[in-house]
């Protein structure tokens, strides 16, 4: 990491759970563009791996937390700032997360949140609640997320657009119509 923020050539593609943001990102991929994974399902996924249940791995929320914040700044940290990216989530979602948890951000995620300088945000609107493996938040848990994301990005210097419900590659196409 340098000492300055620094702008990047990534579009960050976020929303709260359940709205449809790695539909899109794996839609943006088979189209060619460059994407990244998100972090807390593959962070869930690895721990499963390792014998941990879900709840096991959701009851330990700080180090829960820490570690897809961990795996995000070392996933930016590797990816060229001006490349076109588009992130399956970014550092400033684990703020958010922080804030809806009620856990204290330490300085190495304020300092990372206030590092990256991304191209533009798009906040996808929540699609119904689809819970799984790892997603175990109830609607109104899902609204509050969405909402937290909002704000933290809404106050980035990135421009931030909402992404309305629409099918899939349509969102897509609109996305890609609002590229900066």
């Amino acid at each position: 990491m340098t000492d300055g923020p620094r702008t990047t050539n990534w579009y960050v593609i976020t929303g709260g759970p359940s709205s449809g943001k790695t539909t899109t990102v794996n839609l943006l991929r088979e189209r060619g563009y460059q994407t990244t994974i998100e972090h807390a399902r593959h962070y869930i996924d690895l721990q499963r791996i390792a014998g941990r249940t879900t709840e096991q791995v959701r009851a330990r929320q700080l180090e829960f937390q820490q570690g897809v914040l961990a795996m995000q700044l070392e996933q930016e940290a590797a990816l060229d700032p001006d490349a076109v990216v588009f992130l399956d989530r970014a550092v400033p979602d684990s703020l958010a997360y922080y804030r809806f948890l009620g856990l204290a951000p330490d300085d190495r995620l304020i300092k990372a949140v206030n590092h990256a300088r991304y191209r533009m945000t798009f906040v996808l609107d929540l699609l119904p609640l689809a819970p799984d493996y790892a997603r175990t938040e109830d609607a109104a848990d899902q609204q509050r997320i969405h909402d937290l994301l909002t704000e933290v990005y809404a106050a980035l210097p990135s421009p931030l657009v909402r992404v309305p419900v629409m099918p899939a590659a349509e969102r897509v196409q609109f996305i890609l119509g609002h590229l900066a």
